[in-house]
């Protein structure tokens, strides 16, 4: 009997506010650094992140950070933030301890503040409220 393997997952699409200056700012970094997988960086519940992924809830990815495997798998909050640095070469390690029972307080206290920061830096209605 054989079983079929998962596929590797090849590339992710991270949906962002581009209103957001935090965001803008993030999406930037992503860019700049060397990935292992590739990453298309799209405005949250623009016309292209509705063109691509029309299942989504696009007012909910404006609230939170979204990323989507090529494989469809839906990331959001602490694990898109993980997810993001699971792509990036010099932050592999780091995104596999997050993602362990240790590490994932930290990435959600760091998502957390990363809301609150963001909720102080943009002009926004509930869109950018923080997480209770």
């Amino acid at each position: 009997m054989t079983t079929a393997r998962p596929r590797p997952v090849r590339s992710l699409t991270v949906l962002y506010d581009a209103q957001c200056p935090l965001c803008v700012h993030l999406r930037n970094w992503l860019l700049g650094q060397r990935r292992l997988v590739p990453l298309a960086l799209v405005p949250a519940a623009s016309f292209e992140a509705r063109r691509r992924f029309p299942q989504l809830d696009h007012e909910a990815t404006l609230r939170e950070i979204t990323v989507v495997s090529d494989q469809g798998a839906v990331y959001t909050g602490a694990h898109a933030f993980i997810m993001c640095l699971w792509a990036l070469a010099e932050h592999r390690p780091r995104a596999r301890w997050l993602a362990t029972p240790a590490g994932m307080p930290f990435a959600r206290a760091t998502m957390l503040a990363a809301a609150k920061v963001r909720e102080s830096t943009t002009r926004c209605d509930d869109r950018c409220a923080v997480p209770g």
